[in-house]
């Protein structure tokens, strides 16, 4: 499958306020989200690297205890095992993928 039409995927509310559309390549997840401001990740961890790009707004990412604010322009990449929290500073959209895929998220 190698065109996907995103705006045609099904959104899923995966936590209170993070409203995503998700696909998978061979080796990769992708993770097109909507947030609201307020809304959080909650501090986990998981195998996977994991890298946030925020297209719109600004979101309050910590790695492993430490902060930075992430808008357009800056990326924050988590790697594998690291624990990790979001807090979303303002309404906005994100892409965040995940290498490997993480199965499951449909």
């Amino acid at each position: 499958m190698p065109f996907i039409d995103t705006n045609g995927l099904k959104v899923t509310e995966r936590l209170p306020g993070w409203h995503g559309r998700y696909f998978h390549s061979a080796s990769m997840t992708f993770a097109h989200y909507d947030f609201t401001a307020g809304s959080t990740i909650h501090e986990h961890s998981h195998p996977e690297e994991e890298v946030y790009e925020v297209i719109e707004g600004e979101l309050e990412v910590t790695i492993d205890g430490v902060s930075q604010i992430a808008g357009p322009g800056l990326v924050a990449i988590v790697p594998a095992n690291a624990r990790h929290s979001v807090k979303a500073l303002t309404d906005g959209r994100a892409i965040i993928v995940d290498h490997p895929a993480r199965r499951g998220f449909d």
